[in-house]
């Protein structure tokens, strides 16, 4: 079904833009168009969670005929719909304003995963959610997007603690039809389907849609009958496991997908690769202009100098690298395409420091990008040693891979209430300049009242979802009385809160805190002042060593001589992480140096206010300035661990927790609110989606696109 009158059978003429609205997510970042969804039933949409393709399909009773005739409703339905509707036809921007001779096609942006909302779960994690943000902003400013990626029916994993603590990974099947997410049709109204070029046995590919604001994003699925049993589960989920069934899933992102424009219809001019997976999209554009009678090297000039490739891993074993008999297996008819024999078309991908190790895919797009970035300064330095030995004959400092820092969609990860308070006392147009230092300054100007009675509605808010989210296992599911205490049902909102959430891998070092369990026994469990901490996050599947940190976790979490102070929540996702990044006191980050290539859960809880307590590694070495939280890890040791932690652990009893809890007659720490001020302002504009977008179109994108015109294609 295409058209929305038949999808939405049910809606009223008069708010039948309900139904387009309901499909771009430009409502997941507009709080007043969430809010119409909200006012049609707030019980429906809270059991949607948050989805409005879901409410209008189930209506209750004759809600959307009252709607219809609700002159409150109307009113506000109006002004949404004009907003909107306004936005998605304008062709102006940011974007048409500054840049000169932009070309007439647009940029190709593909990615493995896109973090979007939580009803559309294709991610796995900081790199989705990096995407995700990425792709609103450009929507907000304009850029010329159409992007690229899977559709992943099982998503990553939906994750189950058993009581002795070990994760189990299950998977729940998308339910496409209650998703904002539509197929694409044919010219002759029929579904979608692509072949893969030049693979065999053949492999077919269904495309959908998801419209991001005024950016399209195109996914790719191929459990359709066309495929043969073993290919149709090639894009059921992220990161699948052996290194066939990897390469295949990378074929099909990258050669599949640059198919799929050609389908379309839809030319690009630059090619933005974020991460290797899908870097075989550049060989479909050299091969497209090889048949066209350029010679290789003519093609992959071309190419090169209109290809943007952003790295985000700094550890060598992160990067994908296939045998050479297996590229062999599946490109041997492709590479005469490109008019290369097997010797040539295997260098393109060899690593000159370990040239046997196979076809390595970030050493391809390094080598076929004109454009290369890292996303810190400090990523950046490590990318630059790491790559070295594609550039042998210049030095390190030199290599030519220049630094993006990431940054968030600002609006996506703003608290709601938070978004009011500086609507008031910022000014109402501050969401429109939030890139620029001089809009934060005003937020010292806001009463340390009425942040502190914000932060503290928010943080019971995290409370009172984490404590229904149990209720609602215990109630359905029968859970183990274990694993209801680990949950957080015992948690005190008046305790100074940490939060830590991220993916459990071993870098990351969950259970540092946790390294001298007496001292910080000690400091839970303080009478007078004690703290407590919320765990969240998944291992993945086959992360073993992983999956034991979070046991280690959640064996301390139903521990009782802990007091309820420690609490794992399962199953992290989007919608729990803006819960977490809002509503806790401090953000801890402790990963292995250098090891966090950016972080963005630290940016987002900044905004809100919630200072970081880090690592130097990543974002932080850039964002803390001595005033806006607490740093730690500046030198190695022989033990890092014990370093570390004690280093967390001083920080803490000498400086969080007395700051914390050093409040004035009115009830009002105001020397921690002051921290929370500093945090927003010295963070917010610095590590926005905003900012970063700009530096991408400033840095690249100006010089490719004339690259391109240059090149008329």
């Amino acid at each position: 079904m295409n058209d929305l009158s038949e999808v939405f059978p049910n809606l009223p003429e008069r708010i039948r833009g309900l139904g387009e609205l309901a499909y771009n997510l430009w409502w997941s970042w507009h709080p007043e168009a969430r809010m119409l969804f909200k006012m049609l039933n707030r019980a429906a949409w809270k059991m949607s969670v948050h989805n409005p393709v879901k409410v209008l399909h189930d209506p209750e009773g004759e809600v959307l005929d009252a709607a219809s005739k609700d002159p409150r409703f109307l009113r506000h339905y109006d002004a949404v719909m004009t907003r909107f509707k306004a936005e998605m036809k304008s062709t102006s921007g940011w974007f048409n304003s500054n840049i000169t001779d932009p070309g007439k096609f647009p940029i190709a942006y593909f990615s493995a995963e896109y973090g979007l909302h939580h009803s559309l779960p294709f991610y796995a994690g900081g790199l989705g959610f990096l995407a995700g943000d990425f792709l609103k902003e450009c929507s907000d400013l304009g850029v010329p997007v159409v992007a690229m990626g899977f559709m992943y029916p099982e998503g990553y994993l939906q994750q189950r603690i058993g009581p002795d603590g070990w994760q189990e990974s299950d998977s729940e099947a998308l339910d496409r039809e209650n998703a904002p997410i539509r197929r694409v049709f044919d010219d002759k109204g029929k579904r979608l389907v692509v072949k893969v070029p030049f693979i065999e046995p053949p492999i077919y590919v269904e495309v959908w849609k998801v419209q991001v604001g005024r950016v399209l994003l195109y996914l790719m699925d191929t459990d359709i009958e066309m495929n043969d049993p073993w290919s149709r589960g090639i894009s059921a989920r992220l990161y699948i496991g052996t290194p066939e069934l990897r390469l295949k899933q990378e074929v099909v992102l990258g050669i599949g997908g640059a198919e799929v424009l050609n389908v379309l219809g839809i030319k690009h001019s630059v090619l933005h690769l974020n991460e290797g997976h899908p870097a075989f999209a550049i060989l479909e554009r050299i091969r497209e202009r090889v048949a066209s009678g350029m010679t290789f090297d003519e093609a992959s000039g071309q190419v090169r100098a209109t290809t943007v490739f952003t790295t985000h891993t700094p550890v060598p074993a992160g990067h994908d690298v296939f045998p050479f008999s297996l590229m062999e297996k599946y490109f041997h008819s492709y590479w005469p395409s490109l008019g290369l024999d097997n010797e040539a078309f295997m260098k393109l991908g060899m690593n000159p420091a370990a040239p046997a190790a196979g076809f390595n895919m970030t050493a391809f797009a390094m080598r076929m990008s004109g454009y290369r970035n890292a996303v810190s300064k400090r990523h950046g330095e490590v990318t630059r040693k790491m790559w070295q030995s594609l550039w042998p004959d210049l030095p390190e400092e030199s290599v030519p891979i220049e630094s993006i820092t990431n940054g968030i969609h600002i609006p996506t990860w703003i608290e709601p209430r938070i978004q009011l308070l500086l609507n008031r006392f910022v000014h109402m147009d501050w969401l429109n300049e939030h890139d620029v230092a001089e809009t934060w300054k005003s937020v010292k100007d806001i009463s340390d009242e009425e942040i502190w009675k914000t932060h503290f509605w928010v943080k019971m808010k995290l409370i009172i979802r984490m404590r229904e989210r149990v209720r609602q296992r215990w109630l359905y599911e029968n859970a183990d009385p274990r694993i209801i205490l680990a949950s957080g049902v015992l948690l005190d909102p008046n305790a100074l809160t940490l939060g830590f959430a991220r993916r459990f891998a071993t870098y990351k070092r969950a259970t540092l805190i946790l390294h001298n369990l007496e001292r910080f026994k000690r400091m839970l469990n303080d009478r007078w002042r004690p703290v407590q901490i919320i765990f969240a996050g998944k291992a993945h599947p086959d992360d073993d060593p992983g999956k034991q940190l979070l046991q280690q976790v959640f064996n301390a979490a139903k521990d009782p001589s802990f007091g309820g102070r420690i609490a794992f929540v399962e199953d992290y996702d989007e919608r729990l992480a803006q819960y977490l990044v809002h509503g806790v006191d401090v953000w801890l980050n402790n990963p292995l140096p250098p090891l966090e290539a950016c972080g963005t859960s630290g940016m987002k809880a900044s905004l809100n206010g919630v200072p970081n307590l880090s690592i130097l590694d990543g974002w932080w070495g850039e964002g803390f300035n001595g005033k806006n939280g607490w740093a730690f890890g500046k030198e190695d040791s022989p033990d890092r661990d014990v370093t570390d932690s004690e280093a967390i652990y001083n920080i803490l009893e000498n400086q969080v927790i007395p700051l914390y809890y050093n409040v004035g007659d009115d009830g009002i720490p105001h020397e921690w609110v002051s921290v929370m001020k500093e945090a927003m302002i010295s963070t917010t504009p610095l590590f926005s989606a905003r900012r970063m977008t700009k530096e991408y179109v400033n840095k690249f994108y100006q010089h490719a696109l004339k690259s391109a015109v240059k090149g008329d294609f």
